[in-house]
């Protein structure tokens, strides 16, 4: 431990952990300032254990060998003001087992910071982009994150949410994983202090094409959702679609 390191982190007794063979995509959006994760991996259950993210604060992914410590943590830490790269240092100057992880950060203002450790079972890397951070380990190849940072431009104009859900499927048809994927989640906050968007599929044949089907459920809901705690005279959401033509 880095007698350096911030308070928050000095007494923490971090654990390698298990392997968390993942792919995610990390990003804020310019426009709204929406920040989310979206994931997608061969083990059941990811959208408990990758992502964490705080309206206002950043988006965090913690992937291959993991302690789940480490997402909260770097939240708190940007919480203090801490720019994502300031973050991932400290994280860096406390935890031994660091080259064995995969983290990414991104912060409120759109600043990025990624890494890849040297102990990642192959193939591990990342690309960046202005507000955006993708990742993967023990995937098929390069070719996978590739796929994902092109779709994060591609979609340039998209919500983020949208964006990351492009993201993680386009790393999926490149490859994903060589035992393929179970689960998937995504997970987007703007201002409340709750998100405004938080689906998981924790086990399924097709983990991806579960997803889109709750996200495409879920995303034209999203006005009344966030609308209807400060106004309880909303009325069901069965009525709330109707009027829309909402099916």
């Amino acid at each position: 431990m880095n007698s350096k390191s911030h308070e928050l982190l000095r007494d923490v007794d971090f654990k390698r952990g298990p392997d968390q063979h993942t792919f995610t995509a990390i990003g804020r959006c310019p426009r709204t300032g929406r920040l989310g994760v979206a994931v997608t991996t061969g083990e059941i259950g990811t959208g408990g254990r990758v992502p964490s993210v705080m309206a206002n604060v950043g988006a965090v992914g913690t992937q291959a060998s993991t302690d789940p410590r480490l997402g909260p943590l770097a939240i708190k830490l940007l919480e203090l003001g801490y720019p994502a790269a300031r973050t991932m240092a400290e994280l860096e100057a406390s935890d031994p087992y660091i080259e064995y992880r995969q983290l990414g950060i991104v912060d409120r203002f759109g600043r990025t910071a990624v890494r890849t450790g040297t102990s990642n079972n192959p193939w591990a890397g990342h690309e960046t982009g202005d507000g955006w951070v993708v990742m993967g380990n023990a995937v098929v190849d390069e070719g996978v994150v590739s796929a994902m940072a092109n779709a994060m431009r591609e979609y340039e104009a998209d919500d983020i949410e949208t964006r990351l859900m492009h993201s993680i499927s386009a790393g999926t048809d490149a490859g994903g994983q060589p035992d393929g994927q179970r689960a998937a989640a995504v997970l987007v906050h703007e201002n409340e202090g709750y998100a405004i968007i938080n689906l998981r599929v924790d086990d399924h044949d097709e983990p991806m094409k579960e997803l889109w089907r709750l996200f495409d459920r879920m995303r034209p809901l999203v006005p009344y959702y966030r609308q209807r705690p400060d106004d309880p005279t909303l009325g069901r959401v069965v009525d709330w679609k109707k009027e829309r033509g909402i099916e």
